[in-house]
């Protein structure tokens, strides 16, 4: 496949990349489409087999569009099954910016129902033979959001991770019941998800005693990882999916 511009280059990861890929099978991929109660919804599924451990990644506001289907495939290189989960519907990625906060507010609102939508995604994968016992979330923007809200419920995946997603923890919700380790990936010239922010989930985080890595990239605005966006900035790209491939290859043992 062609990687685009932010995709790692050094010796080290180019050398991992090479490994991985001689000692995985091929991959299969596919969009797959499947049911949350009544309502339809279509993932997308990198699968490498029953022994690979899975990496759940979850969309930004825009829906699952090509972008993570794109890091789903970085991900399949690397040895991952992966299953992009869909939390809007079939059919359903917004392109307009007032529907994009409809339908992320919406979410927003019915906390129950965002975590039911990845808890269904997790069955989901299991039924097409995704090794869901040694796997983590990850999440881009609003995507990044629900992989921390998904945290909260205390949901039995190794760890979880954000890029540049929102930090604040709802009135009512803590990480008591999370164990997993959190990988933290933020801009420090985020406008949208400030500092302050950051901080105070250091704190909550340290307070639960919850395992986790935080970077913060000085300069890099919000949405930094976007290549092709003019937020886009290489460095902070580059260095946090470095680090987060280390660190999931420790997690996913």
């Amino acid at each position: 496949m062609k990687f685009p511009k932010a995709f790692p280059s050094s010796p080290l990861f180019t050398f991992c990349l090479v490994v991985a890929t001689l000692i995985s099978p091929t991959a299969k991929t596919k969009s797959i489409d499947y049911k949350s109660g009544k309502e339809s919804y279509e993932g997308y599924v990198v699968n490498k087999g029953k022994k690979a451990p899975t990496i759940f990644l979850i969309h930004d506001w825009d829906g699952l569009t090509e972008y993570e289907v794109k890091r789903s495939e970085m991900l399949g290189e690397l040895g991952y099954s992966v299953f992009a989960i869909d939390l809007f519907g079939k059919g359903v990625r917004p392109e307009k910016i007032e529907d994009r906060r409809q339908h992320t507010g919406e979410l927003y609102k019915d906390r129950v129902k965002m975590r039911k939508l990845m808890n269904d995604a997790l069955v989901r994968a299991k039924s097409e033979g995704l090794n869901v016992k040694n796997a983590m979330a990850i999440g881009y923007c609003f995507g990044g959001a629900a992989a921390l809200e998904w945290a909260r419920s205390g949901a039995k995946l190794k760890g979880f991770a954000t890029f540049h997603g929102g930090l604040e923890s709802p009135e009512g919700q803590s990480y008591k019941d999370t164990k997993a380790k959190l990988l933290v990936y933020h801009g420090g010239a985020d406008t949208a998800i400030t500092m302050d922010q950051f901080a105070t989930l250091a704190n909550e985080l340290e307070k639960n005693k919850v395992p986790n890595e935080m970077m913060s990239f000085g300069g890099a605005p919000h949405a930094f990882t976007v290549y092709g966006s003019d937020r886009y900035q290489e460095n902070a790209d580059k260095k946090s999916w470095a680090h987060f491939t280390s660190a999931a290859q420790e997690i996913l043992k």
